[in-house]
């Protein structure tokens, strides 16, 4: 992983500085609240209902035993003893005191770490596949592109303050699980017809009030033109995207208004300016970052025998072979697997991992994967290089702590934000609601039997909890003064991307499990053999489960 230089480490420390004399002269009254407001935005610090909320920048959701460690540390002492992994792959804290947050930064430096560019109009965490570097149908490992777009952006002064917030994905891989169509840019590795790696760019994807799937700009651009290829993209939409309406200010929108050919003519004029300038990656600058991402020396493991005690491990233990089969896949080197742990058990809410958890991961991954942890948009988190004859041993010690559900992909496994509990903007509670669809489905055959599924939960139309791309999304929503739920179907994150569709009027909280259960079991009345919830929705439509859901009660 990056490593900072004396260069990193002196702004980090730099800004915690600065900070720490804003936030003195905002509590004696000498700053007022709206000068304050982007001092404290650009070091990730937010107004929440209950305390402020810290956003943690975790870049790619690369992390190490040592970071883990000081997260615990920090958690227990600023905060009430837990930390919660949002969808971006960042860290956040939910109770810390205004006057202590400089403290924190200060902690989080001292492991370079940091909250910078984690929230305001600004080019926020470049975010990526949770098994890149590890994964069997990666191309080339994304990481390296990502950490170049980090340095890049970071306190750039032309895209300080863009007329809204900015994301950018990068995929290396056959599966897409960087949800790439469904951020600002997404870009995707691939091979020309002569076998070169370049960028397909897609521009314009995104969640919120309106949300809209990336538009493809560019087939194949060559990777040392990446950079250059970016600022003209943002200096289009910083010149031309709104700053008059906040609801209107995401280069969706302007991407709409201008047309994909005129949009993409605009960035193609603006990149010839540019174009062999001083950003173009050279094949020096390219290998520098991909030597960060070193592959770590791995044991020679004989494969088939590592297979065969395994096996035996599998067949002498259900419980431990269920959580393998669910929680583990396929590395790209022989005799290891990438461990993805559930941070969603019946209740508790989903995201969420306490010190204690925190600290014994960080021993964990020490012990199991060469001190790296990876933090996933998902929710959850992943130790990306663990023996097959480790596995067991592993799944112990993460079941001893509640953190071996064998639940990923599956129905419980679901995406949700903090909701009307914790953040401001919020309509409605979402973790009450995840908590009770948890409880409803705690039958793991019947998990198990439904296939994979993703179900999300937004409490806004903000959509943190990306309840659009969800094969069921559920939406907090207010009708006067009290809160509903609306739901859609058929949302997809991967590389089929779909925006849900709304199924009808809202829900009470109370009435969500059984409209998930009516929902669900349409899917297995309707489902054809070995058809995924999507494939069904997708062949037979929304209507079948609108006349379910909203049929009269016998």
């Amino acid at each position: 992983m990056y490593v900072y230089d004396q260069y990193d480490q002196k702004i980090v420390d730099e800004r915690v500085a600065q900070f720490r004399d804003q936030t003195a002269r905002y509590l004696a009254g000498q700053i007022a609240d709206a000068e304050f407001l982007p001092l404290r935005l650009q070091n990730g610090l937010y107004e929440q209902r209950q305390a402020p909320m810290l956003r943690i920048a975790v870049p790619y959701g690369l992390m190490n035993s040592r970071q883990l460690r000081k997260l615990a540390e920090i958690s227990r002492v600023y905060d009430k003893g837990y930390a919660h992994i949002s969808t971006r792959q960042n860290v956040q804290l939910n109770w810390p005191v205004l006057a202590e947050v400089p403290d924190i930064l200060a902690e989080l430096a001292s492991v370079q770490m940091h909250a910078i560019q984690t929230s305001g109009n600004c080019i926020r965490n470049t975010t990526t596949d949770q098994f890149a570097g590890v994964a069997c149908d990666e191309l080339e490992d994304p990481r390296p592109y990502c950490e170049i777009i980090r340095q890049w952006s970071t306190l750039h002064p032309e895209f300080a303050f863009l007329p809204r917030k900015f994301k950018i994905a990068v995929c290396g891989s056959t599966e897409d699980r960087a949800a790439i169509h469904h951020h600002d840019i997404g870009l995707e590795l691939l091979a020309n017809t002569q076998g070169e790696i370049g960028l397909k760019v897609l521009v314009g994807g995104g969640l919120g009030r309106t949300p809209a799937i990336g538009s493809v700009i560019c087939e194949w651009l060559d990777k040392k033109h990446m950079l250059t290829y970016l600022e003209a993209i943002l200096r289009v939409y910083n010149q031309h995207g709104r700053r008059d309406n906040k609801y209107k200010a995401r280069i969706k929108i302007l991407v709409k208004a201008m047309g994909v050919e005129a949009f993409t003519k605009a960035v193609e004029q603006e990149w010839m300016a540019l174009k062999d300038g001083p950003t173009t990656l050279t094949d020096e600058e390219l290998a520098r970052a991909r030597s960060f991402f070193d592959a770590p020396v791995y044991d020679t493991v004989d494969a088939a025998e590592a297979s065969s005690v395994l096996q035996a491990a599998l067949d002498g233990d259900p419980i431990f072979a269920n959580w393998v089969k669910r929680n583990t896949r396929s590395h790209r080197v022989p005799g290891y697997r990438i461990v993805t742990i559930s941070l969603k058990s019946t209740g508790y809410a989903p995201g969420d991992v306490t010190a204690e958890q925190l600290e014994l991961l960080a021993e964990l991954s020490d012990e199991y994967s060469f001190g790296e942890i990876r933090s996933t948009h998902q929710q959850n988190l992943v130790l990306g290089d663990v023996q097959v004859s480790q596995l067991n041993a592993l799944w112990q010690r993460l079941q001893a702590a509640g953190l071996a559900t064998p639940n990923i992909g599956y129905l419980t496994d679901m995406i949700c934000c903090p909701g009307g509990d914790y953040c401001a903007l919020a309509n409605a509670k979402s973790l009450p609601v995840a908590e009770a669809i948890q409880a409803r489905f705690d039958d793991l055959d019947y998990v198990y039997d439904l296939g994979p599924l993703e179900l999300n939960i937004s409490g806004c139309m903000n959509a943190c909890g990306h309840h659009h791309i969800g094969h069921i999304g559920i939406l907090g929503v207010d009708k006067k003064g009290e809160e509903y739920y609306q739901v859609c179907l058929g949302g997809s994150q991967a590389k089929d991307a779909s925006i849900g569709k709304i199924l009808g009027p809202s829900f009470k909280q109370q009435d969500m499990p059984d409209v998930v259960d009516k929902i669900l079991s349409t899917y297995v009345t309707l489902r054809q053999e070995e058809e995924s919830f999507l494939d069904t929705y997708r062949r037979v439509g929304i209507d079948p489960f609108k006349e379910r859901v909203y049929a009269p009660a016998d």
